[in-house]
């Protein structure tokens, strides 16, 4: 079938365009995957970065691990190595290539190993074999040590070499295994098991160099697990680096990251015993000293207290007469204070005592001003009414009516002060000083 041609109207994408839009497709559709393959044209950049291809007998894939993961691999890959890597598919869009994000390298064939460690991992701890409760304290004077590992190992020189330096007199067993290679496993087994039927020693190490997984992988064996689990004595496993792990590791009574770190474990240096013992002089010297200066202070106290008799004597005297001073002058003062009191209740009675003659004089006296004050108070009032009844005569009508004088009403009864409130022909009441009279209006003049 022939491919669809586009119409012509559809966008005309650029090369970068294009590669951006593969990348996406790609990244979308395809997760992160573990791909296993052949190293060929292996390349390690100034930038610490690695490029390579990863092939197998049919087809290959360009691949970049960055160093930002590559720090993390443990060995040197070289090419023709079998690896398996774990890496996010993309498009390098400068030049349109497929390839792959390698996030984790490891040998071929290792995973089934990590399987196999991860299960007897879980085996081992639900059975209860890695919990620290079970974990066996060590003795802070160990009398023997016993070692498990192999006579010909460099671990053995390096806990040697150490036991020598840090603790000379420490008597050492050795309980010679292989500790690598085909039934080593049941080997360091056997000699775990030796060490404790013996009861020889109190502390037991195992230990071993560094090296790969498979140099190790004695140490994952499950009857050198329970070995150690069952052993009667405290055991510490110093297998490999600080970063490699076993299952001895997790079942030991302690882990210890190296060889020569288990020996220090086992061996205070005569440098550490003279720091703790001039630790512990000073924390014992300390409230030995507080309690002689505590006891001091109560010596110089109850030194002082303790005085000669009759100087306690003479200062009681002291005491008495001061106390008998300070009698008489309370005395003396509490006489005083009734005396007061006495002659201020004499003068209240004194004052209160009833004098006939004096109230007689002093009533008579009140008669006399009381008599003067009514007198005066009825010639003012007098005056005063008698300058009103002038004021009254004054203003009398029937006074100004005697000199002459009378006083006009209209027919309505009003007093007439004007010729407008009276009208021709209308009748007038005249009011004299003496009798009245009635007139008619005949003629009025504004």
């Amino acid at each position: 079938m022939e491919r669809e041609t586009p119409p012509p109207s559809s966008p005309v994408l650029t090369v970068s365009a294009l590669n951006s839009l593969a990348r996406s497709a790609v990244e979308n559709a395809l997760p992160l995957v573990w791909v296993g393959g052949e190293i060929s044209n292996l390349t390690r950049a100034a930038s610490g970065h690695w490029y390579f291809s990863l092939k197998d007998d049919r087809a290959q894939v360009r691949c970049a691990m960055f160093r930002g993961r590559n720090q993390f691999v443990d060995w040197q890959p070289c090419n023709g190595d079998q690896v398996e890597v774990r890496a996010a598919p993309t498009v390098y869009e400068a030049r349109g290539e497929f390839q792959l994000q390698v996030e984790l390298m490891r040998r071929a064939g290792l995973g089934a190993l990590f399987e196999a460690f991860e299960r007897l991992k879980q085996k081992l701890a639900a059975e209860g074999l890695f919990e620290a409760a079970r974990k066996r304290p060590f003795p802070v004077f160990p009398k023997r040590l016993g070692i498990v590992t192999s006579p010909e190992a460099a671990a053995l020189r390096d806990v040697l070499t150490t036991l020598r330096r840090r603790a000379p007199w420490l008597p050492v067993v050795l309980y010679p295994t292989p500790v690598q290679g085909e039934g080593a496993g049941r080997k360091i087994a056997a000699a775990i098991r030796t060490a404790g039927e013996r009861k020889e020693c109190d502390v037991l190490i195992v230990c071993r160099g560094g090296g790969s997984i498979e140099d190790l992988w004695a140490f994952n064996d499950e009857s050198v697990a329970r070995a150690i689990a069952d052993s009667p004595m405290p055991v510490i496993v110093g297998v490999g680096h600080e970063t490699d792990f076993t299952i001895a590791d997790f079942v030991a009574d302690l882990r210890a990251p190296t060889p020569t770190a288990a020996a220090e474990q086992v061996s205070l240096s005569r440098e550490e015993w003279v720091q703790r013992l001039a630790t512990l002089q000073h924390r014992m010297a300390r409230p030995m000293h507080r309690m002689l200066a505590s006891r001091a202070q109560a010596v110089d106290t109850v030194a002082r207290r303790l005085v000669h008799p009759a100087q306690r004597i003479k200062a009681q005297r002291d005491s008495l007469a001061h106390l008998g001073k300070r009698l008489g002058m309370a005395h003396a003062q509490s006489l005083s204070r009734q005396r007061w009191r006495f002659d201020a209740l004499a003068s209240r009675l004194a004052a209160a005592r009833p004098q006939p003659q004096a109230l007689h004089a002093k009533t008579k006296q009140l008669q006399q001003g009381l008599s003067r004050a009514l007198a005066r108070h009825m010639q003012s009032h007098r005056a005063d009414v008698e300058r009103m009844a002038a004021h009254l005569a004054h203003l009398n009508p029937e006074a100004v009516l005697a000199r002459g004088y009378s006083m006009v009403r209209n027919a309505k009864g009003e007093v007439v002060r004007s010729s407008a409130q009276i009208e021709v022909d209308e009748t007038l009441d005249l009011h004299f000083h003496r009798g009245s009279a009635k007139a008619r209006v005949t003629k009025k003049e504004e």
